[in-house]
């Protein structure tokens, strides 16, 4: 399994518009990406789901862990996390 851990870009965190694009992006892989806060393990999130995101409360600096069997997806998700979406 492949995991990277990155630093959330946006200005307002992973909130509706940024969730949103990793949502899509995410959808489009068949395997499960799963995005999770470092300091809190047991709080994840299904990457193809926008309000499974944003209820991960995700602020601009905060760090995010991405994992799935998917290295490709991993590496996609991870820079989409880190960029500023709002941009």
């Amino acid at each position: 399994m492949a995991s990277k851990t990155v630093t959330v870009g946006s200005a307002v965190g992973l909130h509706a518009r940024p969730a949103s694009v990793v949502a899509d992006a995410a959808g489009e892989y068949d395997e499960d990406i799963i995005l999770t806060v470092p300091d809190d393990e047991e709080e994840e999130a299904d990457a193809a789901s926008s309000l499974m995101i944003m209820a991960l409360g995700a602020e601009k600096g905060d760090q995010i862990t991405v994992t799935s069997d998917n290295a490709e997806a991993v590496e996609k998700i991870a820079a989409l996390i880190a960029s500023d979406l709002d941009a």
